[in-house]
C-alpha cells in the first residue's frame, strides 16, 4: 500500500494514482439532495411492488396500499390492482428525480424483478419491469436494449404449482431485468481521450457483457460480499453493478444509487475507480457500511486480477493471434481500442464528513 505522500494524478486512469469521492446520505429517492445533470450513471434496484417483503414499506409511504391489500385478500380483484398501481405511484417521483439528475448522455440502469403472488386466492404475474420502463420513458429518457439475468439459486425445484401434474404447474421465475435508459444522445469525448481509452474493456468482455442474457453472475467476488446484510434489501450480486459501471462509465465518472440498501453499487464504484453517491431511507444500512468497506481493497484487487487472468487465458486459447500489444501489460489485445486499458486496485479507504475517499493505483499483474 502506498503512503499518503505519493503522487495523486488529477486525471483518473492516466497517472500513477488518483482518488475518488463517495457520498452516502440518509434521504428519500423521491427527493434527491443532488443538483440537476450531476451524475453520469445510475445503477439501482428499487423495492419491488407486490413482493411481500416490501408491503410494509409501501404501506408506510402510502396507507392506501395497506388498505387495498387487506381488501384484496377478501377476493376483491379490483383492490389488488389498486394496490399494485399505488405501489408504482409511490415510486414514480423517484424516476422523475433520476431523469433530473442524470447528465446529458448519461445512462440509467435499473434492476427490477417481476413478482408472482396470490392475492385473494388468485395467482398471477405482476409485471414490474414494464411499469418501471414506462415511467422512465415518460420522463424523457430513451430506452436502450437491456439484460435478463438469471438469479443464482440453490433450489433444485424447477416447477411450481402442481409440480409434475398437468396442467396447473407454472414456470419458475428465475430472472430479473436490467432496464437501460439514456438521457438523449451518447456522450461526446475528445479524439483519443486518455481516460476513456484507459477505461476500455477487453474484446471478450464486450462480447459477454453486451449479451442480452446473463447467467454467469457468480464467483469469488460474491463470496467476499456474502456477509452483507440482506434483510429488507433489494441486494444484487456485486458483479452486476461492477459490470454495468464498466460498461457505461469511465474512470472518475459519478455513479448514483438512489435506493442504496446495503451499498453494493458504492462498493462496485469504489472498486471501479468511479465517484459515487448513495441515498438510503434507512439509517441502519449506512451505519453498518464501515464494516463492509473494510473488505474493499481485497475485493477490488481480486476482481481486477481476475480481469487480467481471464484475458491472458483468452488470448492463450485463441486460435487467431491478437494483432496489438497492450501498452501497460505484457500481453496482446484483439483491437486497437484495448491497447491502453489500465486496471486499478483500491489501495486505501478513508472516512470523510460525508462518506469516503478511495485511493486507486495501477494493479501490478505480475501475481495474476
Amino acid at each position: 500500500m502506498s503512503g499518503d505522500d505519493d503522487p495523486v494524478d488529477e486525471t483518473p486512469g492516466v497517472g500513477a494514482a488518483f482518488e475518488t469521492a463517495h457520498t452516502v446520505s440518509v434521504g428519500d429517492a423521491r427527493s434527491l439532495p443532488i443538483p440537476d445533470d450531476s451524475v453520469d450513471l445510475v445503477v439501482t434496484s428499487p423495492p419491488y411492488p407486490m413482493v411481500e417483503q416490501w408491503d410494509d414499506l409501501f404501506a408506510d409511504l402510502d396507507p392506501a396500499v395497506g388498505e387495498a391489500l387487506t381488501t384484496a385478500e377478501t377476493g376483491d380483484d379490483a383492490a389488488a390492482e389498486q394496490a399494485f398501481d399505488a405501489m408504482h405511484e409511490t415510486l414514480a417521483p423517484a424516476w422523475e428525480e433520476v431523469a433530473r439528475v442524470l447528465a446529458p448522455g448519461g445512462v440509467a440502469c435499473v434492476n427490477v424483478g417481476d413478482a408472482t403472488r396470490s392475492v385473494g386466492g388468485r395467482f398471477r404475474l405482476w409485471d414490474n419491469a414494464t411499469r418501471v420502463a414506462d415511467a422512465l420513458g415518460d420522463h424523457g429518457l430513451d430506452r436502450l436494449p437491456g439484460v435478463l439475468w438469471r438469479k443464482p439459486t440453490n433450489s433444485p425445484t424447477k416447477f411450481m404449482g402442481s409440480g409434475t401434474l398437468p396442467p396447473n404447474a407454472y414456470v419458475t421465475l428465475e430472472h430479473e431485468h436490467v432496464l437501460v435508459f439514456r438521457n438523449g444522445d451518447g456522450r461526446s469525448f475528445d479524439p483519443g481521450d486518455d481516460t476513456r481509452y484507459a477505461s476500455a474493456y477487453f474484446w471478450e468482455e464486450r462480447n459477454r457483457w453486451f449479451s442480452d442474457t446473463w447467467d454467469d453472475l457468480r464467483g469469488a467476488d460474491q463470496a467476499l460480499d456474502a456477509a452483507a446484510p440482506r434483510e429488507r434489501s433489494a441486494a444484487f450480486p456485486f458483479e452486476l453493478p461492477y459490470r454495468l459501471i464498466a460498461m457505461y462509465s469511465t474512470y472518475g465518472d459519478r455513479v448514483l444509487d438512489p435506493f442504496w440498501g446495503t451499498g453494493t453499487t458504492t462498493m462496485a464504484a469504489m472498486a471501479s475507480g468511479r465517484d459515487s453517491v448513495g441515498v438510503e431511507r434507512d439509517p441502519g444500512f449506512a451505519a453498518g457500511f464501515d464494516d463492509r468497506v473494510a473488505d474493499l481493497p481485497a475485493l477490488a484487487r481480486e476482481r481486477g486480477r481476475r480481469r487480467l487472468r481471464d484475458h491472458r487465458a483468452f488470448v492463450a486459447d485463441r486460435a487467431e493471434s491478437p494483432g496489438y500489444d497492450a501498452t501497460h501489460y505484457e500481453f496482446p489485445v484483439v483491437t486497437k481500442a484495448e491497447r491502453d486499458i489500465r486496471v486499478y486496485e483500491a489501495t486505501a479507504v478513508s472516512s470523510t464528513a460525508t462518506g469516503y475517499r478511495v485511493r486507486h493505483e495501477p494493479l501490478d499483474d505480475s501475481h495474476t
